[in-house]
């Protein structure tokens, strides 16, 4: 099972980096996340540049597609050429978009009709794209899935492992890197976000 955690130039280190690093904690159970980026080497909106672990490509073999999110995506959805590079198909994949991350989404025609979260930055663009923005951090219909605001990445992450292996491996990665104290409440607080929109063991 094979994760593509799609990061475009510009990217959020903490949208590419935190759901990639808790998917990566259920190595041993078959489930992987990649970093897949449209070029070899990627440069963060902080200037971490970072090389992909796979061409963007790998999208059409992944089993799940997290859209991550950045200060270039409004430049992404207007390259036809680059969203071209992007046949995602919800009847096969799990597909979650991060903050503008939903824009790339609404561009695909994959919110025809369907709610989703983004960062308050982004909210205007998404709803230009005639999409309704909730003012919540995670939304989940069927195979698809929007999360808003950065830390919201540990939701989409939640979801995926929850889909793919079950609530009790998303619990324990999650009670793993939860602050020292705070175990439970995070666990909690995780399974919640998540559970509002839907889960189903796939």
């Amino acid at each position: 099972m094979q994760v593509a955690v799609v990061t475009f130039d510009g990217f959020n280190e903490l949208d590419s980096f935190i759901a990639s690093a808790l998917i990566n904690r259920c190595r041993k159970d078959g489930l992987e996340a990649f970093v897949a980026t449209p070029t070899p080497v990627v440069t963060s909106m902080n200037g971490v540049e970072v090389t992909g672990q796979r061409p963007m490509e790998f999208v059409n073999e992944a089993d799940v597609v997290l859209i991550g999110s950045g200060v270039k995506t409004r430049d992404v959805i207007a390259d036809d050429r680059l969203i071209s590079r992007l046949p995602l198909d919800p009847s096969r994949q799990l597909i979650g978009a991060q903050c503008s991350g939903a824009l790339v989404l609404a561009r695909l025609g994959l919110l025809d009709g369907m709610p989703a979260c983004t960062d308050i930055k982004s909210r205007p663009f998404v709803e230009a794209c005639g999409v309704t923005v909730l003012d919540a951090p995670f939304h989940t219909e069927g195979n698809i899935a929007t999360a808003g605001g950065c830390l919201a990445s540990q939701y989409l992450a939640t979801w995926v492992i929850t889909r793919m292996l079950g609530e009790d491996a998303a619990r324990d990665v999650i009670d793993y890197v939860a602050p020292v104290g705070e175990n439970r409440e995070t666990v909690e607080r995780a399974m919640r976000a998540v559970h509002a929109g839907g889960v189903a063991r796939r």
